[in-house]
């Protein structure tokens, strides 16, 4: 079983990643134990669907990283990167949490596995493109058990997970999507395009 006190893994964070070990080891300690949280759900869902535990548990450690930025200095990075902004995202520029850290764990700490950077990016918005690994840490974290009062169907929502990744993530932004519609909220273009996405993949 694994716990909150260490990763299962620490050599992942040795050598060329030590950077980002550095980068997780300075966010707040209630940022870092979320991630923990959703280590634990990510690791479980892992070994269930035959995902690879030990990239799985890398993009869960990299997937908040910039989560704890202010909003002026997400937009910042975002336009340090050259990131393409919606308004949607100016609005909101914790939309651009994901993006940002893949960058900075790509352009300051040495990552450069695509598929785990695309987990990182998207796992905010979902995306087309990700693989059972992105939609692994996409789930992962909105099933942290401490996210409860956002998402009261969460434990619906594991079940589901256990069974399917690709229907979970879609069950998900159905549900959130059309929750924001109904306050009359946009909703995110890469989240309709993944709900699209994942309605014809179904078929």
């Amino acid at each position: 079983m694994t716990t909150s006190s260490s990763l299962v893994h620490p050599e992942l964070v040795e050598g060329a990643n030590a950077k980002l070990r550095e980068r997780f080891d300075s966010l707040p300690d209630k940022l870092r134990a979320h991630i923990f949280r959703v280590r634990d759900v990510g690791l479980d869902l892992a070994a269930r669907h035959g995902i690879d535990e030990e990239r799985a548990e890398l993009a869960i450690l990299g997937h908040d990283v910039a989560r704890a930025a202010k909003k002026k200095e997400i937009l910042r990075q975002a336009d340090r990167f050259e990131l393409p902004l919606l308004d949607i995202e100016r609005k909101a520029p914790i939309t651009l949490h994901g993006p940002v850290g893949a960058e900075l764990l790509r352009h300051e700490d040495g990552l450069d596995d695509e598929e785990i950077l695309d987990a990182v990016r998207f796992h905010t918005t979902g995306h087309p493109r990700l693989t059972p690994l992105g939609l692994l840490v996409f789930i992962a974290d909105k099933l942290d058990p401490n996210k409860i009062k956002s998402y009261p169907y969460q434990q619906e929502l594991r079940h589901v997970a256990n069974e399917s990744l690709h229907q979970a993530v879609l069950e998900f932004l159905c549900r959130e999507s059309a929750l924001r519609l109904q306050r009359r909220r946009p909703v995110h273009p890469a989240s309709v395009s993944t709900i699209n996405a994942l309605l014809l993949g179904s078929g």
